[in-house]
């Protein structure tokens, strides 16, 4: 067998050691969970971001507040995240306005407080994975160099016994060691750049929700001492 068969990819791979092939099935397995993440992500913010404009656009355009309450209640299962957060405020605002001897302070508090609990459940779910894809990018480039470290061991290991070492014996150990830090690369950098991206649109999105939050519990107070 050649030098350049030995250094073919497959080759390097099926000749691995068994410590780097585990290190390399675990970064693979790894890496399908990380963009199968990624794209799950990047369709649900997409959506989130469409179903916040419409809401928002219906909102501002001077719909009366029960139509839109009972909007949002008939299609619950349907609508986004900030719709979620007008429905829990609303429905506590019209609980407590139904009941005698309640202030505004009261009311307009309890409504702030149902959807700031509604609010923390959708960013829970809105960041769900994101802890996954930053544990990718940060450990994977090391469990790589693991791997990479451990063939180089055995590479030098299986050249105890000869007498005079050559590139033609050497390459083949190392090349095959070095699958293991691209594929782990290969894991952590797609990771880490749709980490950073998501979390600065989930933050875009959790400042919207909070803008609205405040208006929203202004537009209550004026209407409760009404």
């Amino acid at each position: 067998m050649t030098v350049t068969q030995d250094l073919e990819i497959w080759t390097l791979v099926a000749n691995a050691s068994l410590v780097v092939k585990l290190v390399m099935v675990l970064l693979l397995a790894v890496s399908f969970m990380s963009w199968l993440f990624i794209f799950n992500k990047l369709f649900a913010i997409r959506t989130a971001r469409e179903q916040t404009d419409k809401f928002e656009r219906e909102f501002w355009s001077g719909n009366d507040l029960n139509a839109l309450y009972q909007g949002a209640v008939n299609n619950r299962h349907s609508i986004g995240s900030q719709e979620r957060i007008f429905e829990a405020g609303f429905r506590e605002y019209t609980k407590l306005r139904s009941q005698r001897g309640t202030d505004v302070t009261t009311m307009v508090d309890g409504a702030r407080r149902a959807m700031r609990a509604t609010y923390q459940r959708e960013m829970d779910h809105l960041e769900r994975h994101l802890a996954f894809l930053a544990s990718t990018g940060s450990v994977s480039p090391y469990v790589g160099l693991f791997g990479t470290v451990w063939g180089i061991m055995h590479a030098f290991r299986g050249l105890a016994n000869v007498q005079q070492a050559t590139l033609a014996q050497v390459a083949p150990g190392i090349a095959e060691a070095l699958v293991a830090t691209a594929i782990g690369l290969f894991a952590a950098i797609p990771a880490v750049v749709a980490y950073n991206r998501y979390s600065h649109d989930i933050d875009r999105l959790a400042i919207r929700f909070e803008s609205f939050m405040e208006e929203f519990s202004n537009i209550l107070q004026r209407q409760a001492v009404r």
